[in-house]
């Protein structure tokens, strides 16, 4: 099957990009790809849609949209489902997940449009202000281009999409080239209910040189980023002069398990926390920083239940773990796991590769905080146990890395719950949950090297638009 790329009157593509199920390789389709004149085609269509104020799409056809699209999207369901776990490899039973958040997602934005009103600000209030009435407005901010991950194929194209919509902006998404799939199933169904065609485009690159000039070109307002620090960072500083722009990486999240940690708890949670979609996941628990009473029993527990986890084919029921994107990731976690354990760490559990491109869910045990495991992003179901003495220690240990996103602590003590969130470097401290706990609505935010800019739905709808002033000066007030 060929999809094509969802620009009005595109232009002959310059290639094909196959797409292959990560489990077994298998083709499922073929993308077309836009060289240079279709990115030019598809940012002079957007521009042209902003530039045309009188077009713009009112708050009841957009209301209209999304509401259209969830009837759709719902009798879809199941059929995306299955694709996107075909093309990304997340096991079935959490594909369906990710489909179910993706519709509430839609939900929220159709809420962002109703809730989504200016405000009055205080006039007549000293002798400049006398005589004024001065109230917001919301405006959309003009052109979106939104790049995409590949391990939410579903649920991140709704959080760049859906408010681009709700707000009123064109925009113009290039999903990831490993899981895009998803994301032109999505798009068609936005079209299907009666978004015009120009107002949402979709295409593939050939490479990083054309995507660069999509991101980079001076008629783009909002650039929104999901991928790899490096990449982020280099298109960021590539954006034309008032590009505002959210980017989100990952976080290598610590947690602290303290001495009064409930472990019955605590286990399933950071087992599902660290191997959930074979750790591919920006927020997935990595390093457990735990008391020394309880390291070693903590580090052979969560061993015991990595071991039972169900490894193999995502579209299987029964199936815990699936399959890394590429076989290069698997070559990559092995070789970080190998070096850990010859610096010294030890290995509970896993260390492997197994069939269809998956690893096994490993726990190690006190790796040097050198080793690359502990201090960059395995994005692989690779779990690192640290012991600690002094609390205050490992909260300097849990934030001496560049990345800051997710934390969390284990604590039955609102005290040391408190210090732990007080001291950790972090954007969100989760208390007795893990770090990879996300609902769409709630603020997510990478810090340093981890992101720019406020995720979630509600805030990426705020920061697709601007907040425009009218000051009225009228005697009879």
């Amino acid at each position: 099957m060929l999809y094509s790329m969802l620009v009005p009157a595109p232009l002959p593509a310059v290639g094909r990009l196959p797409v292959t199920a990560p489990f077994d390789g298998g083709t499922i389709a073929e993308v077309e790809l836009a060289g240079e004149a279709s990115v030019e085609r598809a940012l002079a269509v957007a521009r042209d849609c902003f530039a045309e104020r009188g077009g713009w799409l009112s708050a009841t056809r957009r209301l209209d949209i999304l509401e259209r699209s969830l009837t759709l999207l719902r009798g879809e369901a199941e059929r995306l489902t299955q694709l996107a776990t075909r093309e990304g490899g997340k096991p079935l039973k959490d594909s369906r997940i990710e489909m179910a958040r993706a519709i509430d997602g839609i939900r929220l934005c159709i809420q962002c449009i109703r809730a989504g009103h200016g405000e009055e600000v205080p006039m007549g209030i000293n002798a400049a202000s006398g005589n004024r009435l001065a109230f917001t407005h919301h405006e959309p901010i003009g052109p979106v281009v939104a790049f995409s991950a590949f391990n939410h194929p579903l649920n991140l194209i709704v959080h760049q999409i859906g408010p681009a919509i709700a707000a009123g902006c064109p925009v113009i998404v290039k999903p990831a080239d490993d899981t895009p799939l998803s994301c032109y199933e999505l798009v068609r169904i936005f079209h299907q209910a009666g978004l015009p065609e120009p107002w949402c485009q979709a295409l593939s690159t050939p490479d990083h040189r054309v995507a660069g000039m999509l991101a980079a070109d001076a008629r783009v307002a909002f650039f929104s980023f999901i991928g790899s620090a490096g990449v982020g960072w280099m298109l960021r500083s590539r954006l034309a002069p008032g590009t505002r722009c959210a980017l989100e990486h990952g976080g290598i999240a610590p947690v602290i398990v303290a001495a009064d940690a409930d472990l019955d708890s605590a286990v399933p949670l950071l087992v599902k926390g660290g191997f959930y979609h074979a750790g591919q996941v920006c927020i997935s628990v990595q390093r457990i920083y735990a008391h020394r009473s309880l390291a070693g029993e903590l580090a052979r527990r969560l061993a015991a239940a990595a071991d039972a986890l169900v490894v193999g084919d995502p579209l299987h029921d029964a199936t815990d773990v699936g399959p890394l994107i590429r076989p290069a990731e698997v070559e990559r976690v092995h070789a970080w796991v190998n070096e850990a354990v010859a610096a010294g760490a030890e290995k509970l559990c896993g260390g492997e590769p197994a069939a269809g491109n998956c690893y096994r869910p490993t726990v190690l045990v006190d790796p040097p905080d050198d080793a690359r495991v502990s201090c960059d992003e395995v994005f692989g179901p690779v779990v690192c146990v640290y012991p600690f003495d002094d609390l205050d220690a490992a909260l300097t240990r849990a934030n001496g890395l560049d990345f800051a996103f997710h934390a969390a602590v284990f604590t039955r003590s609102l005290d040391t719950a408190m210090q732990a969130y007080r001291g950790l470097a972090a954007s969100a401290v989760l208390i007795n949950d893990h770090t990879a706990f996300r609902v769409d609505w709630m603020p997510f935010a990478g810090l340093r090297h981890s992101g720019l800019g406020v995720g979630g739905i509600p805030y990426t709808f705020d920061e697709m638009r601007i907040r425009k002033l009218m000051v009225i000066r009228s005697k009879g007030l």
